[in-house]
């Protein structure tokens, strides 16, 4: 379905980035990685996807906290592959306290990378887009996008503003096949939760397992983590035809969650 297209996924080197450009890639899509971790792992990673799937596959390392690397990282894409089909913003870091205890470089770099990366990815690949009448731009927002968690004051803001973002992205290519989507997932077993899950059994004193389930319990009615080959089949149903007049959805996975 997406032969010939190039996607570049933030973030994508683990967890669901790395779930959503491993369904990307599956469709044909060529695939720009993002993020951190071991330079030979990413390569090994990047080996396999492209012989899997039969695609090519390239990776940047952008700090996205970095306008100015992020501006690097949009001048490769378009260098190598001619052009960025389907932008997906998915980079996130978490930090949690309260307010008044939150430590000021900690919001500005949730905010910074949460949010403001996404501005500027969006920014900078919407002409090309708009000049082919074809792009797919989708936001990875947050149930807390959508509802509250105490805590987590520059994360909430930081989602929130996110699914604002897309909104107006939407808007703006209303009339054009250029659409843009979030999608909002509950809890989902990336290496982020993981260390919520590790923190929590400590806290606690209880297994792991115990408290996975204790984490479940309070928010995900379903008592199931979504998974990110879920959220990687939704990313590919926005990309298609059928999902033409999907725009400025804030779309919600997470297993009950933002329902109670």
């Amino acid at each position: 379905m997406l032969k010939n297209k190039t996607a570049l996924v933030t973030g994508s080197t683990s967890g669901i980035g790395l779930g959503i450009a491993r369904k990307l890639a599956a469709q044909g899509a060529n695939i720009v990685f993002n993020g951190f971790g071991d330079a030979k792992e990413i390569e090994a990673l990047q080996a396999e996807v492209a012989k899997q799937h039969g695609v090519q596959t390239a990776y940047h390392n952008a700090d996205m906290s970095k306008p100015q690397e992020i501006e690097a990282m949009m001048r490769f894409a378009a260098e190598r592959f001619g052009a960025v089909d389907i932008l997906v913003n998915n980079a996130g870091i978490q930090h949690v306290a309260n307010i008044e205890d939150f430590p000021v470089e900690k919001w500005d770099a949730v905010i910074a990378i949460n949010l403001t990366s996404a501005f500027h990815t969006t920014r900078l690949a919407l002409p090309a887009m708009k000049s082919r009448n074809w792009g797919r731009i989708i936001n990875i927002a947050s149930a807390h996008g959508l509802v509250a968690s105490a805590q987590k004051s520059a994360y909430v803001a930081a989602k929130h503003g996110i699914v604002g973002l897309t909104k107006v992205t939407a808007l703006e290519t209303a009339q054009t096949g250029v659409t843009c989507n979030a999608i909002c997932p509950g809890w989902v077993l990336t290496p982020l939760v993981q260390k919520q899950v590790d923190a929590r059994a400590a806290q606690h004193g209880v297994s792991i397992e115990e408290a996975k389930k204790g984490l479940l319990a309070e928010k995900q009615p379903s008592g199931e983590f979504v998974t990110p080959d879920q959220l990687g089949e939704l990313a590919v149903f926005m990309c298609s035809d059928a999902a033409s007049q999907v725009r400025g959805v804030a779309w919600n996975m997470d297993g009950g969650w933002v329902a109670q």
